[in-house]
């Protein structure tokens, strides 16, 4: 019943092009096709059911044709419903037989009705992105708890939830904090988000970057690389933070910092990238300039008051461009809304070149490989990749662009690991 379910959401005539996007993106990724040979070879999921609840793109699916070929039986759903491509769902559904419970633009009835569906295998082990599937596991289907060992999970959002929980003693079984690894947050956070979401705004509104005040909310390693390109791009950017050694950071790297209730009136162009909630709200809206475009670049809908500018505005016009949203407000000004105020980057484009996904999803997948086989000795709460991962994956990747690095010689190990030396 469940793949009959997932098939129906595929349509074959995507089926080649996703094909064609998904053979695109793996010839991007040679450090995770040098995993894939290996866990061909390995099989270190045999016998192992596996729920992933993750942005369903081409990427994706190179990481999920990856674990499978390590020998898992895998349910799949998208962990947000803007960002499913639907060539890829149908291509895992109808040549690789993956059951892949998504489609683009569902409701959130659907949304979570997908997760329910995925979970319907039995996991021993999940993979999330955002904390979703982890929540409605914990919440409305504690009779699959028994069988779930451990899982993994790939965004700030998500290891921030799972951190509350775990504090909150109600995390039952152990995490793998993937996106804590120097190669997912210094390249995919910062280079992947910075330019996957500049695109996003460009191909949705056709804006020129250079000349225009670009508002960043939030300086960790996303707001740098949103930040960074913006700058890049010729705009004069405003940091608001909230925590003062980041603050002082953005301030030293040149940008103007102040309280969004100043940088409100000032900015051509807003994008939250906080992991918080009401970042913009009513009182922002009415402060900006005209013609004023939102957007947000964090994992959940809920940076932008959406809700507030839909009752704000007096009248409204939906795909003026592609996936923006303009609202006409009381004071006569209109603003602009990317995506839904969803993750814009994902909503709007294609989501992070997959020369940068490459590290991260070879993060995860050695990172499943080490949880399989470390499980029973993990406690229930959330545990850091090993450094070794880390460094084996820089290392590949290095490798794969023919750079070469130097190596400490027997001297330099000796002193390095001595204390008394000295000068």
């Amino acid at each position: 019943m469940n793949e009959l379910t997932a098939v129906n959401l595929s349509d074959k005539s995507l089926v080649e092009e996703g094909a064609k996007r998904i053979k695109w993106a793996e010839s991007q990724m040679p450090v995770l096709m040098a995993i894939r040979d290996r866990f061909l070879k390995e099989k270190p999921f045999e016998g192992l059911r596996i729920a992933m609840c993750m942005h369903i793109t081409t990427e994706t699916a190179a990481l999920i044709r990856t674990v499978s070929a390590g020998g898992a039986k895998i349910h799949v759903c998208a962990s947000n419903p803007l960002s499913t491509q639907d060539d890829v769902v149908s291509y895992l559904n109808e040549v690789d037989h993956i059951p892949v419970f998504a489609k683009s633009g569902v409701d959130r009835e659907t949304y979570y009705h997908h997760i329910d569906q995925s979970l319907a295998i039995a996991p021993h082990f999940v993979f999330d992105d955002g904390c979703d599937l982890v929540t409605r596991l914990h919440t409305e289907h504690k009779e699959l708890l028994v069988n779930v060992k451990g899982g993994c999970e790939e965004t700030t959002t998500g290891v921030v939830r799972l951190r509350r929980m775990a504090e909150a003693g109600q995390l039952l079984f152990p995490m793998i904090a993937v996106n804590d690894t120097d190669t997912k947050r210094m390249f995919d956070n910062r280079y992947g988000t910075g330019q996957s979401s500049l695109d996003a705004i460009m191909r949705a509104t056709n804006i020129l970057f250079a000349g225009k005040i670009v508002v960043v909310a939030g300086y960790g390693y996303c707001g740098k690389g949103v930040a960074q390109r913006a700058a890049g791009l010729g705009a004069q950017v405003i940091v608001t933070e909230i925590d003062p050694k980041k603050a002082l950071d953005a301030l030293m790297q040149g940008y103007r910092v102040m309280p969004m209730a100043h940088a409100a009136s000032l900015g051509d162009v807003f994008i939250t990238v906080t992991g918080n909630c009401s970042v913009l709200t009513d009182k922002h809206f009415l402060a900006m300039k005209d013609d004023a475009i939102l957007a947000n670049a964090g994992h959940f809908d809920v940076e932008v008051d959406v809700k507030g500018l839909r009752c704000l505005a007096v009248s409204s016009k939906r795909d003026i461009r592609h996936r923006t949203e303009q609202f006409n407000l009381p004071n006569g000004k209109n603003v602009y809304l990317v995506a839904e105020g969803r993750l814009v980057n994902l909503a709007a484009a294609e989501g992070h070149p997959a020369s940068v996904m490459d590290m991260s999803f070879s993060d995860q997948a050695l990172a499943a490989k080490w949880l399989v086989q470390n499980v029973n000795n993990l406690p229930a709460e959330v545990v850091d990749v090993p450094s070794e991962i880390d460094e084996e994956v820089a290392s590949l990747k290095l490798k794969s662009t023919g750079v070469a690095i130097d190596t400490l010689t027997d001297q330099q190990l000796d002193y390095i690991n001595s204390w008394d030396s000295g000068s």
